[in-house]
């Protein structure tokens, strides 16, 4: 720690504090000192705590973004010669999005890097879905990231350690000083890995609703704003959609399960809510690649490859090429399943008016599909599988839901039953896709 360095830090909380406009050479030279250890974590915090009371502005947001890749890894991916496109959610039950999406964006012909994390809570991570498959290999290096792209057009991997060292440096804060919500450290967050990773493009899921890490769609809505801006502003292609969560996207929610049910989508089956959503945002992502390609052209050729089983081929094709042993996802038992498998069934007849995503999330995390701390235990084939949405007609003694769980575990019967509300006339459906930016 200096004096100069702790003397400047005070100076930013002094001047965010009062409405002033730092400089971005003021914004990267106060994370640059902080990761360097020339400020103290008091200090820093502070600055994060004013940040998450006042905010800051689109260009300090910019600014603070960049200061959080300067000195880390950067991938580049000019030497491909190709467009290569990433995407990212904010996370919700269910959300199988990725699974389906990067490979029918590859199957199209244009190339994704997608660099994942693992969940925690209620909402799972993709890296943690994708370990239900025998023999995958998702930590890779970057040459290895670089050899995907190029022989097989994709690639999911964890998100390298080397990788926004100011990003790190300040979460490792925000998540002990209850900043973590905070709209500006958000976008930043998540924008500076999308430019760490290479891509030359960005689509944002941005998830609102009670599924959502974000329910309140006003302010899910102004951060797909911010986060669009803040990578424009960056350079990169970009846009965003805000989608509803207010009921699980699809049927499954736990790791293998939802595999299964992304495999499914692949093939051609339609399951709804989550195909419908992967058709809008895959034919986004094309259009971003080829700004060129019309809205019912870029539809038209995600439409064929789903017709075709071309994105179910393509996720064969990687997943042999990142180390799963040949023919596990084809095989009736590749996947891992559950011990048990316990219906859930309605006790009256009428019409599901509502399906509770957190507590079908709860219920899969508890039977161990999600992590009670961080870095806990998983069951991959635990979960909840869902026998009717929003919409559906049931009759009493008719299956609700089916909960995957292991021996010895007590599957939550009476928290499942609970999320469903059946009501005498049929709801209207929600929309999955509210808005596009």
């Amino acid at each position: 720690m200096t004096a100069d360095a702790s003397a400047r830090a005070l100076d930013a909380v002094a001047r965010t504090r009062a409405g002033a406009e730092l400089a971005a050479a003021e914004i990267e030279l106060l994370v640059a000192d902080f990761v360097a250890g020339r400020v103290p974590d008091y200090q820093m915090s502070a600055w994060l705590a004013t940040v998450a009371c006042r905010g800051l502005s689109r260009a300090e947001t910019v600014a603070l973004t960049r200061a959080y890749v300067t000195g880390g890894e950067t991938l580049d991916f000019a030497a491909s010669g190709r467009v290569v496109l990433d995407k990212h959610s904010t996370g919700g039950v269910g959300d199988t999005v990725s699974l389906v999406v990067v490979p029918l964006v590859a199957a199209c012909g244009v190339a994704v890097a997608k660099m994942s994390g693992r969940g925690l809570g209620l909402t799972g991570g993709t890296i943690d879905k994708m370990e239900s498959v025998r023999g995958l290999r998702l930590e890779l290096d970057t040459d290895e990231v670089y050899r995907m792209v190029d022989q097989v057009g994709m690639v999911i991997t964890g998100q390298s350690a080397s990788l926004t060292p100011g990003d790190k440096a300040t979460y490792a804060l925000r998540d002990v000083t209850g900043t973590v919500d905070s709209l500006p450290l958000i976008a930043a967050s998540i924008v500076s890995k999308k430019i760490a990773v290479g891509a030359h493009g960005v689509l944002f899921d941005v998830k609102t609703g009670a599924g959502a890490l974000i329910p309140d769609q006003d302010r899910a809505l102004e951060l797909a704003h911010l986060m669009v801006g803040v990578a424009t502003g960056a350079g990169l292609r970009c846009r965003a959609v805000l989608t509803d969560m207010s009921q699980p996207l699809g049927y499954a929610v736990g790791n293998a399960l939802e595999v299964h049910e992304a495999l499914d989508a692949l093939r051609g089956r339609e399951i709804p809510g989550l195909t419908g959503l992967c058709r809008t945002i895959a034919a986004l992502m094309l259009r971003s690649a080829d700004p060129g390609l019309s809205a019912a052209e870029a539809e038209r050729k995600v439409d064929d490859a789903l017709a075709a089983g071309a994105g179910y081929e393509q996720f064969l094709r990687w997943a042999v090429a990142q180390g799963a042993e040949p023919g596990v996802l084809e095989e009736p038992g590749g996947l891992p399943t559950a011990d048990n498998q316990v219906r859930v069934v309605a006790d009256r007849e009428g019409y599901v008016s509502e399906v509770d995503p957190r507590a079908i999330g709860t219920a899969a995390m508890n039977v161990g599909a999600g992590r009670l701390v961080k870095g806990g235990p998983l069951d991959h084939s635990a979960g909840v599988v869902l026998r009717r949405r929003v919409g559906d007609r049931v009759s009493a003694g008719e299956p609700l839901a089916v909960i995957h769980h292991r021996d010895g575990v007590e599957p939550p019967v009476d928290l499942v039953r609970g999320a469903f509300r059946v009501s005498e006339s049929a709801p209207a459906e929600p929309p999955v896709v509210l808005k596009i930016i």
